[in-house]
């Protein structure tokens, strides 16, 4: 009985993020609700101390997993509010691509920057710079909105090739299934799917868009600012590898950084000014990820993430890690990779590879399924829950089309 209201409560929380435009209530405090509510819910049916303290430290858990993503969040969104505020991502367009661009050209180069940007930074990095190009450009409401979908894709399928790009790879890494070398070759199907997907939104997009011209007015500090973003986000990388520090220590070091160099920078004044940025910082990204992390949690503790372990098992391996894939769209990626892991199936090579990308890049199929949809959802005011849907055969063609071709290349090299 318990269960069942507990689903109902996290089928209530998708609903509430699907008819948002009806009910125009805010999803990021739907969401917080229900996932608050469902863990209350599993307290006061606990009936002894004992079940309460291990509901208790369960909750402990699912919290410090999100703090840990909160603080990263909050610290990344910082850096790119600041130096969005002060023009400088702009200028860094200015420098990349051309004054005047056709639309079908800019999505292409759109989709290539957050594809490599994902690769070597984290998803909620290359999110957060890429959303901030469009800014620079003069698109309709539909373009871009087309646009936020295909950074979606892309920086979802940018990071399954390397440790350093996403989690979920991570987590297979760690776990010995496959070697640095086998990652890589993911490069291809990850890139030829994004390019496909941009090409496909491209056939119906016409004309010329320019870019808003800005005065190059920044100061240094602003240039040093910069430079410790990117130093940053290359330490992260390097501390993560070298000595396994958790990237959330590295970028709140880098923003300590970021506020000591704006007061040696700027009077007392100036430097309130600086760190106005942190306030400004759109909490309701934040509380949305609150509440849906809460609420992935609460499923993973009643083992509705252990069913689908023991589902995945009783299948073809191919056909499990596509489904598992399209799934990830609906739970989260990391606790139902970790479900996996730990159920130990008996896997090729080219099979871990098809589940890496799967849980990588399947998460697209619908805007909360991962990270970069919901931030995106966030930013983007064009894009939401339902104008996502009519973009999901496409999705789904190029996903395919990438598993697919992992799967061919993963039996041609690694097959016995």
């Amino acid at each position: 009985m318990l269960y069942t209201f507990l689903i109902i409560l996290a089928v209530l929380a998708l609903l509430s993020i699907i008819f948002e435009e009806v009910t125009h209530l805010n999803k990021a405090k739907t969401t917080l609700f229900f996932g608050c509510i469902s863990w209350i819910a599993l307290f006061m049916s606990a009936g002894d101390p004992g079940h309460e303290k291990l509901i208790e430290h369960q909750l402990n858990e699912n919290l410090l997993e999100i703090a840990t993503l909160w603080l990263f969040l909050m610290s990344t969104m910082t850096f790119v509010a600041y130096l969005n505020a002060k023009g400088m991502i702009q200028i860094l367009v200015q420098k990349l691509f051309p004054q005047r661009v056709s639309t079908r050209m800019l999505m292409l180069q759109v989709a290539l920057f957050s594809l490599v940007l994902s690769a070597i930074c984290d998803n909620v990095t290359a999110t957060l710079v890429s959303l901030g190009l469009l800014t620079t450009f003069k698109l309709d409401k539909q373009m871009r909105r087309r646009m936020a979908v295909l950074i979606i894709f892309a920086v979802n399928s940018g990071g399954v090739s390397l440790i350093t790009g996403d989690v979920t790879t991570l987590m297979i890494f760690l776990g010995g299934h496959v070697h640095m070398s086998e990652l890589l070759m993911l490069v291809l199907p990850a890139a030829l799917s994004v390019m496909l997907l941009a090409i496909l939104f491209s056939l119906n997009a016409k004309g010329e868009v320019s870019t808003t011209p800005i005065r190059q007015n920044y100061e240094t500090v602003d240039v040093l600012i910069a430079i410790i973003f990117f130093t940053t986000i290359l330490m992260t990388m390097a501390l993560n590898i070298l000595f396994a520090i958790p990237p959330v220590l590295t970028f709140l070091t880098g923003l300590s950084i970021m506020f000591l160099v704006g007061h040696t920078a700027r009077n007392d004044k100036e430097e309130l000014q600086i760190l106005e940025y942190i306030r400004q910082v759109e909490y309701d990204t934040l509380l949305f990820f609150l509440g849906i992390l809460l609420l992935v949690g609460m499923l993973k503790e009643i083992g509705t993430l252990d069913l689908l372990a023991q589902v995945y098992a009783r299948h073809d391996p191919n056909i499990s890690n596509f489904v598992t894939g399209m799934g990830s769209a609906v739970l989260d990626n990391v606790p139902l990779t970790a479900a996996l892991l730990k159920a130990a199936p008996q896997l090729t090579t080219p099979e871990w590879l098809g589940l890496t990308y799967a849980v990588g890049v399947g998460g697209s199929l619908l805007v909360i399924g991962s990270a970069a949809g919901i931030i995106a959802m966030s930013k983007v005011k064009e894009l939401t829950f339902v104008s996502y849907l009519k973009y999901v055969p496409a999705l789904l063609l190029c996903y395919s089309v990438g598993y697919a071709l992992t799967l061919l290349l993963g039996n041609y090299f690694y097959g016995i």
